[in-house]
């Protein structure tokens, strides 16, 4: 006896656009992970942000080898070198945007201490 295969079949619209939907967004994430670990890009980043980069992968993997609040903090004060340059603009915005006046002029204060470098 021969036997035959065939492609399954769909039994709705719902399913069809279902498996397309989970098609495109498998195509997405492994696309970003090839960018995410292309060295060029990452060499581009991250060359003038080494040691926060440094600082915040090192806290992962110290937090994966089990040493959870000696990573945390490692990763905090990573956090804080990678995004010192942003936090002024944050700071300029909430002080624009709040209405209270204490949060208000702390955040316009806050503004003017950090450099953009």
């Amino acid at each position: 006896m021969e036997q035959t295969y065939s492609l399954p079949t769909f039994q709705n619209e719902d399913t069809e656009i279902g498996v397309g939907v989970t098609g495109f967004g498998i195509f997405f994430i492994l696309f970003g992970v090839l960018l995410y670990f292309d060295s060029v890009l990452l060499a581009f980043g991250n060359r003038h942000k080494l040691k926060g980069t440094s600082f915040f992968l090192g806290g992962v993997a110290i937090v994966l080898l089990r040493w959870p609040l000696l990573g945390m903090l490692l990763e905090t004060y990573g956090f804080f070198n990678l995004f010192k340059g942003f936090f002024p603009v944050v700071f300029g915005f909430l002080g624009n945007s709040a209405n209270i006046p204490f949060l208000s002029a702390l955040f316009r204060r806050l503004e003017g201490t950090s450099s953009m470098v």
